[in-house]
């Protein structure tokens, strides 16, 4: 364990003066985004060298306009966590003055990366992750299919969207809507829509990568981010979302018989069309959604 990653002495079930003592609580150094994409979002410095950057393989990704694949780094030395630029083109910033050769971070440090992320550096036990983590969860999640929200979708489009514009890499979306839904909630009721609803998040939730973004757009609608995935692979990724719904039954508590659905799904994506706004891109999806509806439902369209 390095120094910084303290713990107490304290064992559960100990008692001290009739009482019992506090359980076993780590103190951890975290990154926490307060300005940027992805605001509320909480890093875990790992107790080894940490790279921040927007490469796949950093350990603390930001996909913020201005950040380098390889933009600072995170490294033990003693007590102490040593921040270093590596030669990013518009720097890292230690509260406002710019970082000039390592220094180490000090608890409430605000930490600038590039042109618009900020984040904060602080030590927090156990308790404090897990108290920060639901209210996170509660800020960036849809309560009901658990998907990100409508709001946390576009902070995160908007990113990824400057993203591939700037380097000229793939970017695409589906969208994703239920067909017939609202006979569903008038037949068999909401709380049976809504176990309809989360059983294709799920499914969906399942089947993509961890880097992609799954989102509740709007009542039946989910939004689907796919990052460096180009047009075509993503229709066929469409494709197998669409058999695989149309396979799969819901069987809510206290109702008779399973309840199936199908899904039509629209696909638009970067460079194959050049985009310059998130709105653009998700008219785009939509209108290829509503082709998909039109005709005939339960398939997909670009």
């Amino acid at each position: 364990m390095s120094d910084w990653e303290e713990e107490t002495q304290t064992e559960p079930g100990d008692v001290e003066d009739g009482r019992v003592k506090e359980p076993l609580r780590r103190t951890n150094a975290y990154l926490i985004v307060i300005t940027g994409s992805g605001v509320g979002t909480m890093y875990r410095v790992p107790p080894r060298e940490a790279i921040i950057g927007r490469s796949q393989r950093a350990e603390i990704k930001l996909l913020d306009d201005g950040v380098s694949r390889s933009h600072a780094r995170l490294r033990p030395d003693g007590n102490e966590l040593v921040l270093e630029d590596l030669g990013s083109r518009n720097g890292t910033f230690i509260n406002g003055k710019r970082l000039e050769r390592p220094q180490p971070l000090a608890d409430g440090d605000k930490v600038q990366i590039g042109r618009t992320s900020v984040l904060r550096f602080s030590y927090h036990d156990s308790l404090d992750e897990s108290f920060h983590e639901q209210m996170l969860q509660s800020a960036l999640r849809d309560s009901s299919t658990k998907l990100f929200n409508k709001r946390y979708f576009l902070d995160r489009l908007d990113g990824e969207l400057k993203f591939a514009r700037r380097h000229n890499s793939a970017l695409s979306v589906l969208m994703v809507d239920i067909d017939h839904f609202k006979h569903v909630n008038d037949r068999h009721g909401h709380v049976a829509g809504d176990a309809v609803l989360a059983n294709v998040a799920q499914a969906i939730t399942r089947s993509v990568r961890n880097e992609d973004v799954v989102a509740r757009f709007g009542g039946e609608e989910i939004g689907i981010i796919l990052r460096a995935i180009e047009l075509d692979p993503a229709m066929l990724l469409a494709e197998r979302l669409r058999r695989l719904i149309a396979g799969i039954a819901t069987r809510p508590d206290d109702h008779k018989g399973p309840i199936r659905v199908t899904v039509s799904i629209g696909a638009a994506g970067f460079p194959a069309q050049p985009f310059e706004t998130v709105n653009d891109l998700l008219n785009a999806a939509d209108q290829a959604m509503y082709r998909a509806k039109h005709a005939g439902r339960n398939r997909v369209a670009r």
